[in-house]
């Protein structure tokens, strides 16, 4: 591969319409009126820009730190980190985005990151951002549209983020909407174990007199009845909910409208468990008789439910608690409004409601590296061979594409937001992969407002990681 020019070189950001391949050593400013001998030829008119990496250069990954409150968790650990220097890739990290959760800047200086101080310049440096939570509202003007985001969005909750990535272009994958070959959600199942388990740790603290609860005991005591626990949705959290429930001695009813999955729960309790069909009436009857009622309900990409309405809440005895998992997909209960951990309970109908956005984060460290142990496979595969090869050979993880081109490439997002969609592969299609372009451009370049020479750039080598297109006139 040659690429040969007399202009001077300088460093400049750079946006593109087709796509997210990243980094080659670059004259910066603009490239127009180029000709083609390669299937671009019908432009006549294009502006091209490269980002300031050099030739050959591995994907630049960016972790910033977490802004949502009490937020601790981290995009990649330092362990993950090292797997992708090992590889040659190049990781800028926040200062302190590991602080919170025992790793501090000199672990991941260790295993090859390079700090930075501000997440301006993790974001404007990176390729690729790994977080962990969606981008809060002073995070959107990071975003554009060669950058690949990799995180939980939950966007059917959060429309204005929605608008920002549309209008950015950013590629946005998200964890929770990413699937396997048995349909299961792999990359939000960590958390929904975690948030899950510590939906009846919660449950149980505030059902105490002193936090403002009914006064019960979750598993009772000799001649005294234990709690009734309720939980709607026998999915990944419901399960694990219900367990830690079992474990504590509550009385358990799991309400699921899938019958297949009611047998699944039979194979899993026993009789340990009641195992309900979920009908309104059913879901009036438990309700109003729990001291614990634990919203598990999960529609894929899609806002969650309202199955509780406000009737059922006010049916419950004063005291009574309700923990909404689906809270970051809108929440299942009709009285449900996001809160965070600083303030994470309020009272509606004397029922004391617990809506954490992000549950896991109150144990921030087992979360993350339980997160890590999912999320890092894709961090390195889309890494070694970029995002769009990755999404092309394994649809499940296109699954995962949200956002990209301008476009909303999940249905189910799509559809709860009141917006139209694009398939994600016929977006994929027309995000031109530069990862490997072939035949050569002669161009003609303009600098600063100054013509420069004609140079020749010959794709037919190594990869070129990095060639913007910002449109075609």
């Amino acid at each position: 591969m040659t690429i040969a020019t007399r202009s001077s070189e300088s460093s400049r950001s750079a946006k593109s319409k087709f796509g997210n391949p990243v980094g080659v050593k670059h004259t910066s400013g603009t490239i127009q009126h180029w000709r083609s001998t390669s299937k671009y030829s019908r432009a006549s008119v294009a502006t091209i820009q490269c980002r300031d990496f050099a030739i050959g250069e591995k994907m630049i990954i960016g972790v910033p730190k977490e802004v949502k409150i009490h937020e601790y968790r981290v995009g990649m650990v330092p362990a993950s980190v090292a797997e992708l220097t090992k590889r040659g890739h190049r990781v800028v990290v926040e200062s302190m985005a590991g602080a919170g959760i025992g790793f501090s800047d000199k672990d991941y200086e260790r295993v090859g990151a390079e700090i930075l101080k501000s997440a301006a310049e993790v974001w404007a440096q990176s390729s690729m951002i790994v977080k962990v939570k969606e981008p809060i509202a002073k995070e959107y003007e990071f975003l554009r549209s060669d950058l690949t985001l990799y995180t939980y969005l939950h966007l059917a909750a959060v429309p204005e983020l929605t608008k920002a990535l549309v209008d950015s272009g950013c590629m946005a994958i998200a964890y929770e909407t990413v699937t396997d070959r048995n349909g299961r959600l792999p990359l939000l199942a960590p958390m929904s174990e975690v948030a899950g388990r510590m939906s009846v740790q919660v449950g149980a603290h505030y059902l105490q007199k002193a936090c403002g609860g009914a006064g019960v005991l979750i598993g009772g005591v000799p001649g005294v009845a234990p709690a009734q626990v309720t939980v709607i949705g026998g999915g990944v959290s419901g399960i694990n909910a219900a367990q830690m429930a079992v474990g504590m001695g509550a009385n358990v009813t799991i309400l699921d409208r899938n019958v297949d999955q009611l047998r699944h729960l039979e194979n899993i309790f026993g009789s340990s468990v009641n195992k309900v069909y979920s009908t309104e009436e059913a879901l009036k009857q438990y309700v109003a008789a729990s001291d614990l009622v634990i919203g598990a309900v999960l529609v894929p990409g899609s806002a969650a439910p309202k199955l509780v309405t406000r009737e059922m809440i006010k049916s419950m005895r004063p005291g009574s608690v309700v923990i909404d998992i689906a809270i970051d997909q809108g929440g299942c209960f009709e009285t449900s409004r996001p809160t965070s951990h600083q303030d994470p309970i309020y009272e509606e109908e004397g029922v004391i409601h617990y809506c954490v956005t992000n549950m896991p984060g109150a144990v921030a460290r087992t979360s993350c590296l339980a997160l890590n142990n999912v999320t890092l496979p894709f961090v390195i595969a889309m890494a070694e061979n970029g995002p769009i090869e990755v999404m092309r050979k394994d649809r499940h993880f296109l699954d995962g594409l949200n956002t990209a081109g301008g476009k909303i490439t999940n249905k189910a997002v799509a559809g709860s937001l009141g917006l139209p969609h694009m398939e994600p592969i016929e977006v994929l299609d027309t995000l031109e992969d530069l990862s490997k372009p072939e035949d050569s451009w002669e161009v003609c370049m303009k600098l600063n407002g100054s013509k420069l020479d004609a140079a020749t750039m010959e794709f037919n080598g190594p990869k070129i990681h990095g060639m913007k297109i910002m449109g075609v006139a």
